[in-house]
């Protein structure tokens, strides 16, 4: 499946964008290139799959534990390696810059193993390789998803989807997929299990940080009211500075919150964070 995606990043030229493109996703996609070229010319490309591979039986019968982490950067073929480092880099360009690089780490290889163990516990006895980052990268869906809903995805760069709705369709094919009593070279269950991990991840407040400054975000750009009782609500809860002061000082805070973290901020400045995001997110109606 063909996508593009309209974030900011994706109106820049390419050039341009490899050259913004973090040092945490850079580090992942040249490690998994020199995998893939050093595993091609060995010569010993199936053996290597079944040492490093994710082999189930190998996991718990000959305690290979590295395994449920050296899959992620093995893949089947040229193509598989170039579509999941895309998505990697498409989509997971700004996650790591919200996040930072620790994080963003954090994130992917807990939905990568994650996602590997989970595969792992339905086939046991299972003596396949399965290799490939994709558990991780459909984590990073997930994330991407949840963080930017609206945006859009070209689908084929012809027909515009919701980041959300393309989310959903995705797992909802993967779960049926994995359902499917037929062969296929195609783990579902690690792709499906890649998002469902990143769910957990992020309702469960590890995140919690990451997910407030976002909140906050979102709710400070739907400040301009919709109907006349909005108006009504903002002018009888009106800062008693001029509203576009308060926003541009709010938006300040907000971008040290982005550099330093939210512990670093005074009590002064977490709590007129905390008031904005109280204040407009009572004034918005229900989605």
């Amino acid at each position: 499946m063909r996508y593009q995606y309209t974030s900011p990043g994706a109106r820049n030229p390419f050039q341009t964008a490899v050259k913004n493109t973090p040092q945490g996703i850079k580090l992942l996609i040249i490690i998994n290139i020199i995998v893939f070229a050093a595993i091609e010319l060995s010569g010993v490309r199936g053996e290597l799959f079944r040492q490093f591979g994710l082999v189930p039986s190998f996991v718990w019968q000959h305690f290979k534990i590295w395994q449920p982490f050296t899959y992620l950067f093995l893949h089947g073929g040229a193509t598989h390696l170039l579509m999941n480092m895309f998505v990697l880099w498409m989509f997971g360009r700004e996650l790591e810059e919200i996040w930072g690089k620790k994080q963003f780490f954090v994130y992917y290889f807990i939905t990568g193993i994650g996602a590997g163990l989970i595969t792992m516990l339905f086939s046991l006895y299972s003596t396949i390789p399965i290799v490939g980052a994709s558990g991780a990268i459909y984590g990073l869906l997930l994330a991407y998803g949840v963080m930017y809903p609206e945006r859009k995805v070209y689908v084929y760069f012809l027909f515009p989807v919701k980041i959300k709705y393309f989310v959903a369709v995705l797992a909802g094919l993967s779960f049926f997929a994995s359902l499917s009593p037929g062969q296929s070279v195609i783990s579902h269950l690690t792709h499906l299990s890649g998002m469902i991990i990143g769910y957990i991840y992020l309702s469960k407040g590890f995140q919690f940080k990451t997910i407030r400054h976002w909140f906050l975000k979102y709710q400070l750009r739907k400040m301009k009211p919709k109907s006349s009782q909005q108006k009504s609500n903002l002018a009888k809860n009106k800062p008693k500075i001029d509203d576009s002061l308060y926003k541009r000082r709010v938006d300040q805070i907000l971008d040290k919150m982005n550099t330093v973290g939210w512990d670093e901020l005074s009590e002064s400045e977490k709590n007129m964070l905390y008031n904005a995001s109280k204040k407009y997110s009572q004034d918005q109606p229900p989605n």
